[in-house]
């Protein structure tokens, strides 16, 4: 008999945030789903807090299932201009058609003009295993106020 392999393992999500200076860039690679939804939670909390038009470059993404395309949902209702999604895979915009979220948002099927470097040294966003670039100096979200965690975004 001949020796079975095993299947491929799925390969896990991940999530960047890069911050630029007129926008920031939600970075989504792996298969996302409820293992991953705290962390895209917070990802996408903390896009929302710099009040800069949001884009989510889904091109590397190999699953996605409602749980996280509802999180990715909130930018819709927190931010000022329609999300950008770029290159999204026949997965994701499945389930941006069946929402009906791809009328609410901006598809694209290229990069854009994102410039080769950034500012600053990706550092890590705390209790989030995600990077974030610029995170201080002129590029830094609105400061909150010791203690508070409530700005309206659930």
């Amino acid at each position: 008999m001949a020796a079975s392999s095993a299947p491929p393992q799925p390969e896990p999500g991940t999530v960047a945030l890069l911050v630029l200076k007129d926008r920031v860039r939600l970075v989504l690679a792996g298969e996302h789903d409820l293992a991953t939804k705290a962390e895209l939670h917070e990802a996408v909390r903390e896009a929302v807090r710099y009040g800069r038009p949001v884009e989510v470059d889904t091109r590397h993404v190999t699953f996605m299932d409602s749980s996280a395309i509802a999180t990715l949902s909130r930018l819709i209702q927190h931010t000022n201009d329609r999300p950008i999604f770029i290159s999204p895979p026949d997965v994701v915009r499945f389930l941006l058609d069946v929402t009906q979220i791809a009328e609410l948002v901006e598809l694209i099927d290229h990069d854009g003009d994102l410039p080769a470097t950034t500012t600053g040294e990706p550092t890590p966003l705390a209790d989030a295993g995600l990077r974030q670039m610029a995170a201080s100096g002129p590029h830094a979200p609105p400061a909150r106020e010791a203690g508070t965690h409530d700005d309206g975004f659930i």
